[in-house]
């Protein structure tokens, strides 16, 4: 195993430190994972002042544990915990998080994923499958006589934006506009954003709310066979969802519906041509296409950690003591390779089948926009290696510096 100059571990205090802007780390992940699954995948990260956690079974025993949650202030107050108050800068950040379907606990978690939930069962999200599948040959009616393209750019980024716009009932002339939102905002869920980034996304957070503040106003009055308009109308024991739950529940759609999936497609293309994995074989019928997709999404992640709280003084079966309002950071990409779980985890096998993987989580907080992330993968990969056969990079792909979130910067093609 190559060494991994940005990892040290102390086994015995089961500490650790990581260097998330050294190469050795960030361009690729696994050997670290590899070196924490050996000596403590359990550990205390000593930059972040933290535990965390990358064993399988404990990232997805902790995912489901309800004495962990994602806010912590509906069960305390910051003096108690000795938080720090709101920077004042970040208010206009802070209010779309407030009601943001990811950070909200039961019962209000509860109510807003009821009313989100029936856009993206199975049944409903199939129906998209020939919307997606022209939108896909259209892109690569663009430029596949150019002989090269930068693929997230002219196709991973367009599909999924473009895909999640229709169904909320955003005009697709705004993409660009969103993508450049959700870009800044995004940026926050970096380790240590530094106050630029903060700033920037601040203003991203106050354009795209007044933005769909105007658009859930015209709907009101022109509603529509849309996402955004079932929100806005439908009622759940008597009540319906305030303009501030809709803005935050239509900014997490739009950033979660396409960010992820940008990655995710731009990190398969990679791992499909440097395995050298014939298309012809990964994507024979469509029980191929899903075996493929899904250990495109095992090996190559797009979101690394999920955090979480301690809602009350917690002492977990290997002795780590939790006071109430620590948070915990669970590494679902630690936890895809696990060779505990999955055999020779480092390697990428299309015909595996040793079980889920926790690229969207579980629990309570299990991605809802699974089913649609799915199926865009499904169609959008096979369409793409069918309709350019000889796909090779043109470059070596750059991985992005932009731990936890796993990608690419660009991917130069050519055929």
């Amino acid at each position: 195993m190559p060494a991994a100059p940005a990892l040290t571990v102390h086994a015995p205090s089961r500490t650790v430190s990581i260097d998330v802007r050294n190469p050795a780390f960030f361009q690729n992940p696994h050997w670290t994972y590899a070196a924490l699954h050996a000596h403590c995948p359990a550990f205390f990260w000593e930059e972040r002042q933290q535990w965390y956690f990358a064993g399988y079974d404990q990232v997805n025993g902790l995912l489901r544990d309800r004495r962990f949650g994602r806010q912590i202030l509906h069960v305390a107050t910051r003096d108690e915990l000795g938080m720090s108050a709101p920077k004042p800068h970040l208010a206009d950040f802070d209010r779309l998080e407030a009601n943001s379907l990811l950070e909200l606990e039961p019962p209000a978690h509860t109510r807003l994923r009821t009313l989100v939930n029936r856009a993206f069962v199975s049944r409903q999200i199939e129906q998209l499958r020939p919307d997606i599948t022209a939108l896909a040959n259209r892109l690569i009616d663009g430029f596949e006589k150019d002989g090269e393209v930068e693929l997230l750019k002219a196709y991973a980024e367009i599909v999924p934006v473009t895909v999640i716009a229709r169904m909320l009932g955003v005009p697709t002339d705004m993409a660009p506009k969103l993508l450049d939102w959700s870009h800044r905002m995004v940026k926050m869920y970096m380790f240590q954003p530094t106050l630029e980034t903060e700033l920037d996304a601040n203003r991203a957070s106050s354009e795209f709310g007044d933005y769909l503040k105007s658009l859930i106003g015209w709907k009101r009055a022109n509603p529509g066979d849309d996402l955004l308009t079932h929100m806005i109308v439908t009622e759940k024991d008597g009540e319906r969802l305030s303009d501030d739950e809709l803005i935050s529940t239509a900014v997490l759609l739009l950033n979660a519906g396409h960010e992820a999936t940008v990655h995710q497609l731009g990190n398969a293309v990679r791992v499909l041509l440097e395995t050298g994995t014939p298309a012809a074989t990964a994507f024979a019928s469509d029980a191929d296409i899903e075996r493929t997709i899904e250990e495109c999404m095992r090996h190559a992640a797009p979101l690394h950690i999920f955090q979480r709280y301690a809602l009350s003084d917690i002492e977990l079966e290997d002795g780590i003591k939790l006071k109430k309002g620590d948070q915990v950071g669970l590494m679902l990409a630690a936890a895809n390779v696990d060779p505990k779980k999955f055999s020779d985890p480092l390697a990428f096998r299309p015909d595996r089948n040793e079980g889920p993987h926790l690229s969207f989580g579980a629990g309570l907080h299990f991605c809802i926009g699974a089913p649609l992330a799915r199926l865009e993968l499904k169609l959008s990969l096979p369409i793409l290696f069918e309709r350019l056969p000889g796909l090779r990079f043109k470059t070596e792909p750059k991985v992005s510096d932009n731990y936890h979130f796993h990608g690419l910067e660009r991917l130069d093609l050519t055929w």
